[in-house]
Formats: C-alpha cells, structure tokens, sequence
C-alpha cells in the first residue's frame, strides 16, 4: 500500500493572483483574506481539467478497494479530491492537518505592503523565510506547518500498516513540510528547491512504507497543455 502526497489543482488565485488577491494596498483585513482564502478561492477550467487527470492518472490506486482520501480544509483542495474521485462522492476527509500555512493578518499582503506594514519581520521573510512566523496569529513553516505535518505522516503510516492506500490532497507550502519528513531531508534543502521549481498543480508524489519509514518512488505532473 501507499502514500500519495498531491498539491490541489490550479485555482483562480494561482490564475490570477496579481489583479485580484494581491493588491497593494490590499483591499481587506487579514481575517477576512483568510477567510476567502480557506472558503471561497475554487478551480479554474484548467483545474478542473488537472483534477480529472488526476482521477485517471491514480486510477490504478483507486481500484485498490481499502482506498482513504484526506483532503485539507480548503476548498481548492476539497474541490480537487471531489472531481477526481468521483467515485467516492461526500467520502474525502478534511483535516486541518493538511491546511495550509495560515498568514494570519499577512493573508494576500504584496511583499511591499508587508514590510511596510510589519518591518520588524521583513528580514525573516526575505532571508529565513521557512522561520518567519507571520503577523496576527499566523505559523512559520518550520514550527506549525510542520508540527501538523508529522502529525499527519503519523496517521498515514496506521492507515498504510492497516492495509489502506491512503491519498492526501493539500497545498504547496504543506508539501514542503511532508517532502521534509517523508524524504528525510533537511527543511533548508526543501525550501531552496521550491525556490527554483515550484510544486505544479495537481503534482504527485508517490511514497510506499518499507522497515517502519515512507521512501519515495516516483512523481507525476499533468500535462502543460492541459
């Protein structure tokens, strides 16, 4: 049995996001970025398109009868697991162990509103940025992300031990924290990667339990001209 660890699929702020969620100045408080950012930001065309890829490209793993499908408490991931798995309609979990890095009151703030606005913490988030914990209640990644992502490699490993194929549909910066441990590589080195080459959308790692710990084995991006 196996892991398979996805990044929600493209949404309409990843479109979009320099005419619409990232404005300087930014047209709302932090609490209701966030709230827009968790409930309201769905799929795009090519989203959806992502999804079903995403459905026939685990086809294989979806076949496999003890399947268990966790999505975070977001609705871009929710919508991804939903179109993809049809076959599992109102049976994909959410948790918020796969949530995203909350931003607290830095939600959608533009770099140049951020350190004008919070200064005592531009350098953190310029030069450290998995350390940065970001203003009005937020988490760094290196502290809450990652606090719930070893959280959620524990619940995979029972579930994978119990003989279930566990799929977990999540976000970018919760990918990094996951790759961390389930790679056993230094935070940094994850960090640094996601630098030059983002996680794609609809983006898949693949990981199977061997002697107790996740290895790798494989990964998978939709097509581009999806």
């Amino acid at each position: 049995m196996v892991l398979a660890v996805i990044r929600h699929a493209e949404s309409i702020e990843n479109a979009d996001k320099y005419n619409g969620f990232y404005q300087d100045r930014r047209p709302w408080d932090g609490r209701a970025a966030h709230a827009i950012s968790r409930t309201i930001v769905g799929l795009t065309p090519r989203g959806f398109r992502q999804s079903a890829w995403l459905g026939r490209e685990l086809a294989e793993l979806t076949g496999m009868g003890r399947l268990r499908v966790l999505t975070s408490t977001y609705r871009r991931s929710i919508d991804t697991a939903d179109v993809a798995f049809t076959a599992w309609p109102g049976q994909c979990e959410r948790t918020p162990l796969l949530d995203e890095q909350h931003y607290g009151d830095a939600t959608y703030m533009t770099k140049a509103e951020l350190f004008a606005t919070y200064p005592d913490g531009a350098d953190d988030r310029r030069q450290r940025k998995h350390l940065w914990v970001p203003p009005g209640g937020g988490e760094s990644l290196a502290d809450g992300v990652m606090d719930r992502a070893r959280r959620f490699v524990d619940l995979a490993q029972a579930a994978v031990r119990g003989g279930q194929t566990v799929i977990a549909v999540t976000h970018h910066t919760t990918i990094l924290a996951l790759r961390c441990l389930l790679e056993d590589r230094p935070l940094t080195d994850v960090v640094d990667e996601a630098r030059r080459a983002k996680t794609p959308n609809a983006g898949i790692y693949r990981y199977q339990l061997a002697d107790g710990r996740f290895e790798p084995i494989g990964s998978a991006a939709p097509p581009l001209n999806l």
